[in-house]
């Protein structure tokens, strides 16, 4: 037996040496070789390695590093090399063939030409294919190419650059097609492949790189493979992606140019600056000073690709509103993605300073069915019970910005999401009988979201007749005249600016009187019921602060200077007979025999207010507002940029 095996193995080395002849002739003569003798030739030279000798193994392996400026024979042999191998992938061990394997998966698309890709992808389906142990690693082979060494960075502006990844990505996606359609489970582990590369990269490199990487989700997200790797994950991805970039930047990190004026002024104050450039046609100050605002040096590069990132995705979901996928029937698969990753990733950040924008943007797409589902989404969340008061509060406080800011709103939607937060306001505030601002919170939140929204929209549905009946029924009175006493806990630069639009649209009476804050942005009370991360100072649709994000969110945006104030001038059609906001029910039979004189002049609701607040410390001890001997009192201004620190870890 064992001379037997003794002469099987010289037998065999026999025939391995007259194939390694073979070989050496194939590389030395320009000969033909069929497709079968070439696929002879490579198994032979994979199965010596098991007896010892590595030679024609090595060369194999050695050809597989051809890399640069390659000759035409070079890339001939090396084409012939790959399609064989592919024809004997399954004689390739993991273990023996290690160093191969190595060398296939090291292999970067975006170092050869057409001829070498295709062979390259038919390698690497067929491995796929041949054995589930190298799926994972074939998919990651794929997926580094999603994005170019980055030696090829400067080349993408050329057209040679250009080219070069229309050919390498479309025979990357075409690769994980075939793939797809051969293992079935293939598609379940591309997602956290994808995930863990971006992940890898995101931070490290050059912002032409990460961008070519996004772009790449979102061309599987809207491919079949989308579909069965999960578009709902691919989305959440790229906003998981802005939410780290976004948190990256502080508030601590955006420099006000003067800290002393107010936040109103502020943004009066950006959009002249932006006038003014626009005019001048500076591109260095529209790029770094159209906003008035002055980033650190450390964080310019996260909020450029920030920036960027943002704006490709603006890029995508106008796509798939153009081909009907936004808002796809039955499944809306697109806008419920990132209405899921809204309430489990963005709501939940609160540093997000701006990726909240990419479903601001999604509504402008689509006012009527996603404009319409992210209010509805943000008041349910606010009215839910089992929903944690903090999650309630940052509802509200979003439903509030967005009712304010989104300019695809209608009158009568916004009145009638006033209609219920009023609602809720008024049953809550019936069971509750002292004020108390930490306990009560989630009920000066909602007060503070209706006067915020008020702020903004009271012109704009005063003046609509059947509006103005609706606005005047709404039960303010009963909320704000209630023992929790929100006008005293609310942000007074709030309270002041509804205050004063509301008697100006005779809302309140004219003879009352008006809070009096002594010049202050904030009181103790709002402190408290805005807890230490002041959610009372969170307004999440404030002006978008990136420069090309901003173009796509401004032609659909509020700003505070293009509002119509009720005090701006009188309004039409209104007189001294308007029923007041806080007597809804005047024109009830209930209520006919209460006698009303004056609105709130027979209660000195106003006056009353006024000496209460009197008597308060309401002004912080570190104010950035502090009033000089002599100096005239000016009005508050609305806060049109708030800037909270938030951070869920410090609650």
């Amino acid at each position: 037996m064992g001379a037997e095996i003794g002469n099987y193995n010289i037998n065999n080395r026999k025939m391995i040496k007259e194939e390694e002849q073979e070989y050496q002739q194939m590389e030395e003569f320009d000969v033909d070789f069929t497709d079968s003798e070439l696929v002879s030739h490579v198994r032979h030279a994979l199965k010596s390695v098991a007896l010892g000798d590595n030679d024609n193994y090595s060369q194999l392996v050695g050809l597989l590093h051809y890399n640069e400026r390659l000759k035409a024979d070079e890339v001939a042999l090396l084409v012939t090399s790959l399609k064989a191998i592919s024809g004997a992938v399954s004689y390739i061990d993991n273990v023996q063939h290690e160093s191969l394997l190595t060398s296939i998966f090291s292999m970067s698309m975006w170092n050869y030409g057409p001829d070498v890709m295709d062979a390259l992808v038919e390698l690497v389906t067929s491995l796929a294919a041949s054995s589930g142990k190298y799926v994972d690693a074939c998919l990651y082979m794929l997926v580094s190419n999603f994005s170019p060494p980055f030696r090829f960075i400067e080349s993408l502006k050329l057209p040679y650059g250009k080219a070069k990844k229309e050919q390498v990505l479309d025979r990357v996606h075409f690769a994980l097609e075939c793939i797809t359609d051969l293992i079935p489970l293939a598609p379940s582990r591309l997602l956290p492949i994808v995930t863990q590369r971006i992940h890898a990269i995101y931070q490290r490199t050059p912002e032409p790189v990460i961008l070519m990487f996004v772009e790449n989700i979102f061309k599987l997200e809207s491919s079949a493979i989308g579909e069965l790797v999960g578009n709902k994950r691919l989305i959440s991805i790229v906003i998981d992606l802005l939410i780290d970039f976004d948190v990256q930047v502080g508030w601590d990190d955006i420099l006000e140019e003067n800290p002393h004026k107010g936040v109103f002024d502020m943004e009066l104050e950006d959009e002249q600056i932006l006038a003014d450039v626009d005019d001048d046609g500076d591109d260095f100050a529209r790029e770094f000073g159209g906003y008035g605002r002055i980033w650190k040096n450390g964080v310019v590069e996260t909020l450029e690709k920030l920036d960027s990132i943002m704006v490709l995705t603006f890029e995508h979901l106008n796509c798939c509103k153009n081909s009907g996928r936004l808002v796809e029937v039955p499944s809306d698969i697109v806008f419920e993605s990132l209405l899921e990753s809204f309430s489990q990733t963005v709501m939940n950040v609160y540093k997000s300073k701006f990726a909240q924008f990419v479903i601001f943007y999604a509504c402008s797409l689509d006012p009527e069915n996603c404009g319409v589902r992210f209010a509805e989404f943000l008041a349910g969340k606010f009215i839910e019970s089992s929903v944690p008061p903090i999650i309630r509060m940052s509802a509200v406080a979003y439903l509030a910005s967005y009712l304010s800011r989104a300019k695809f709103l209608s009158a009568p939607f916004i009145t009638g999401m006033l209609e219920r937060l009023a609602d809720w306001c008024r049953k809550y505030c019936q069971q509750s009988v002292s004020l108390n601002p930490e306990a009560y919170k989630v009920f000066y939140a909602g007060c503070q979201a209706i006067m915020y929204v008020l702020c903004f929209n009271m012109r704009s549905i005063m003046e609509i007749p059947r509006l103005k009946s609706h606005l005047c029924f709404l039960p303010l009175r009963e909320i704000l005249k209630s023992p929790l006493e929100p006008l005293k806990v609310c942000l007074p630069s709030i309270v002041e600016e509804f205050v004063q639009q509301a008697k100006s649209a005779h809302l309140i009476d004219a003879k009352s009187g008006s809070p009096v804050f002594h010049d202050v942005l904030e009181s103790e009370l709002s402190k408290a019921f805005g807890g230490k991360e002041r959610l009372d100072m969170f307004f999440p649709f404030d002006p978008c602060l990136l420069r090309k994000s901003d173009s796509y969110i401004r032609p659909n945006f509020v700003y505070w200077s293009m509002v119509k104030k009720a005090y701006e001038d009188d309004l039409d059609g209104s007189s001294d007979d308007d029923v007041d906001v806080f007597y809804p029910d005047v024109n009830t039979a209930e209520s006919r025999d209460i006698e009303v004189e004056g609105g709130f002049e027979e209660d000195d609701f106003f006056d009353d207010f006024n000496n209460s607040l009197n008597k308060m410390s309401i002004t912080p001890k570190d104010s950035i507002l502090k009033k000089r001997p002599n100096e005239k009192r000016m009005p508050l201004q609305m806060p049109s940029r708030l800037r909270p620190s938030m951070s869920l870890e410090s609650l």
